[in-house]
C-alpha cells in the first residue's frame, strides 16, 4: 500500500510523492530517496527558485544550516554522490560548522532543479526529526500569576497527594508559566532572525488591526486535562480566556502560526491552535526543564517512560480556580533549555502587541 498510497511531502506550496527505496533500508537513518518527477524535470515551475545562468551551464543556491550538511552528504558520501549523477550535477557543500550556502552546479537547467527539488525534499524530512530549539510565546509569569500558582500547588499537593502520581515534581516552574503557541527548529542565526523578521511582518498585516494596539487583558481560570482518561493524565493545564469576551487572543494564535507554517518555519501540529497554560506535567518528573511536543516523532519515547498520575479529585477540586488576570502585551520567540533575568525563557525575538 506505500506503493499504492505514498506519503506526499508539502513544500513550498509544491507536493511531492515519498520514493520507498527497501534496498538501502540499512542507510535509512542517514538518507532517503525521493521520487520528484520525470528526471529531466520537464513539469518543474520553473520559478520555484532562482536558478542563475552561467558561462559554463545553470546555478543554484540554498541556504543550510550548517547542521543539516551530513544529511546531503550521506554515509560515506553517498547521498551526495547519488543525487549528483542522477541529475548531472556539481554539488558544493561548505566545510562542517561552517555556516553558508550549498551551490548546486549542471549543464542542464532541469537537473539544476531537479537536484535543488530533492536536496529541499530531504532537509523538510531531517528537519521534522530534529528536537524543537524555539517556540512562539505568551509570558504568564507575572507576580500575580505565579503568587496563585503557588498557592494552587500547595493546595494541590494537601489536598490530593494520596492520589496516584501526584508530588511536587509534576508542577511547572512558576517564573515559566506561559502559552505557547508553536514550535520551530531554528538552527543559525540566520533562521533566527527570519523568526524575528516574520513577527514583525505579522504585527504589521494583521496584529496591530485585531488588538488596536493595545495589550490583551485575559484572565487565566480553571484547570483541563489533555487525555481521555483522567485517571492517567499526563498533561493539567489552566485555561485562558479574554475578559471582554471576545475571540481576538484565538485569532492572533491561529493567523500566527498559520503565516509561520506557510514560511516553512513551523510545523502544524493542530488545526486551531490549543490555548493553554502547563501546571502540571509527567515530562517535569525527570525533567524540570522540559517542554511538550505533541504529536512529534521526538516526543514519543517520552511518553514511553510517563509515569500518569490520578487526577479526577484535582478536576473536581480546582474546576473554577482562578489563577488571576493578566496583560499580555507581547508574543515572545523564546529559546528551549534557557532563562533570563526573571527566570523565564531567554527571548530571541518579540512582537510588542502595544
Amino acid at each position: 500500500m506505500d506503493v499504492l498510497r505514498p506519503t506526499l511531502i508539502s513544500i513550498g506550496g509544491r507536493v511531492y510523492r515519498k520514493n520507498i527505496v527497501q534496498e538501502q533500508v540499512q542507510q535509512q537513518e542517514e538518507e532517503e530517496d525521493f521520487y520528484t518527477g520525470p528526471s529531466d524535470c520537464a513539469d518543474e515551475p520553473c520559478d520555484a527558485f532562482v536558478v542563475e545562468e552561467t558561462e559554463k551551464g545553470f546555478q543554484c543556491r540554498v541556504a543550510v544550516p550548517s547542521p543539516f550538511y551530513k544529511y546531503i552528504i550521506g554515509k560515506k558520501g553517498e547521498t551526495k554522490k547519488r543525487l549528483e549523477t542522477e541529475t548531472r550535477t556539481s554539488i558544493s557543500i561548505p566545510k562542517p560548522g561552517v555556516e553558508g550556502e550549498i551551490v548546486i552546479t549542471g549543464q542542464q537547467r532541469g537537473g539544476v532543479i531537479s537536484a535543488r527539488t530533492r536536496i529541499d525534499v530531504l532537509l523538510d524530512s531531517f528537519r521534522k526529526k530534529q528536537p524543537f530549539t524555539h517556540f512562539l510565546s505568551f509570558a504568564l509569569n507575572q507576580p500575580v500569576i505565579q503568587e496563585k500558582f503557588l498557592q494552587f500547588k500547595e493546595e494541590v499537593l494537601e489536598k490530593c497527594s494520596q492520589d496516584h502520581g501526584v508530588s511536587s515534581s509534576l508542577f511547572q516552574n512558576p517564573a515559566k508559566l506561559h502559552l505557547t503557541l508553536g514550535t520551530l527548529v531554528l538552527l543559525n542565526e540566520q533562521e533566527i532572525q527570519r523568526a524575528c523578521d516574520l513577527l514583525q511582518e505579522c504585527k504589521e498585516d494583521f496584529v496591530d488591526q485585531i488588538t488596536g494596539g493595545k495589550p490583551l487583558s485575559v484572565e487565566v481560570a480553571g484547570v483541563e486535562y489533555m487525555n481521555d482518561d483522567p485517571a492517567m493524565m499526563d498533561v493539567l493545564y489552566a485555561k485562558v480566556h479574554m475578559k471582554d469576551g471576545s475571540d481576538k487572543l484565538q485569532v492572533i494564535a491561529d493567523q500566527l502560526v498559520e503565516r509561520f507554517v506557510a514560511s516553512g518555519l513551523m510545523l502544524r501540529e493542530w488545526d486551531r491552535v490549543k490555548l493553554h497554560a502547563t501546571v502540571m506535567n509527567t515530562l517535569f518528573r525527570k525533567d524540570p526543564s522540559a517542554e511538550e511536543r505533541s504529536s512529534t516523532v521526538t516526543g514519543k519515547s517520552s511518553f514511553k517512560e510517563r509515569e500518569s498520575f490520578n487526577g479526577r479529585n484535582i478536576l473536581k477540586l480546582f474546576e473554577n480556580f482562578s489563577f488571576g488576570e493578566v496583560r499580555l502585551d507581547a508574543v515572545l520567540l523564546s529559546q528551549r533549555y534557557s532563562s533570563d533575568a526573571s527566570g523565564y525563557y531567554g527571548t530571541a525575538g518579540r512582537l510588542l502587541l502595544h
